[in-house]
């Protein structure tokens, strides 16, 4: 069932086939978070929060470049799979934005509650990602997705520091 052709002397060869099915899961989700930013910027009231939407998808943009760039490492292309755990997450996010959308004062700490789930969703994919590669010996994948992991990371600190300082606050626009 592994996938290790051509992978027989690589370190933990094993641990190949899923790799690969991580990378394609957060492809799948990294795209599909696009979407997703746009309508939580949309939403959010708080000209922080709706800055820090936009910058990350600025960011989730080279993310999936990155990826890319993993996937051609290992000679694939960068296809990736839906994500039906990010699906979920989103579907969460739209929901409470309909359900506080006339509750400024609480829709932006909601909005970040759901978008630190998915960065939280996205640190614990990249975060396996990383280590899977790390101890395959792909070190440049490593250090790409690495690099993806610690702004993932940074985009979860600046939100908490939007809700503490802000959102939570109830500042509005």
């Amino acid at each position: 069932m592994a996938n290790t052709k051509g992978n027989g002397n690589m370190p933990n060869a094993h641990l190949h086939e899923l790799l690969v099915d991580e990378m394609k899961d957060i492809m799948g989700a990294e795209r599909q978070l696009l979407k997703g930013l746009k309508k939580l910027a949309n939403a959010a009231k708080n000209p922080t929060l709706k800055k820090a939407f936009e910058e990350h998808y600025e960011q989730t943009e080279n993310h999936i470049e990155r990826l890319k760039s993993a996937f051609s490492n290992l000679g694939l292309n960068g296809r990736g799979k839906k994500c039906k755990a990010m699906e979920g997450l989103l579907n969460e996010a739209e929901e409470i934005t309909e359900e506080f959308e006339d509750s400024p004062e609480v829709l932006d700490a909601a909005l970040i509650a759901a978008a630190q789930k998915v960065e939280h969703y996205e640190i614990a994919s990249y975060g396996c990602i990383v280590t899977y590669a790390k101890l395959m010996g792909h070190t440049e994948i490593k250090e790409l997705l690495g690099q993806t992991l610690s702004e993932e990371k940074e985009t979860d600190e600046l939100l908490t520091q939007i809700a503490m300082e802000e959102a939570n606050m109830g500042e509005t626009a």
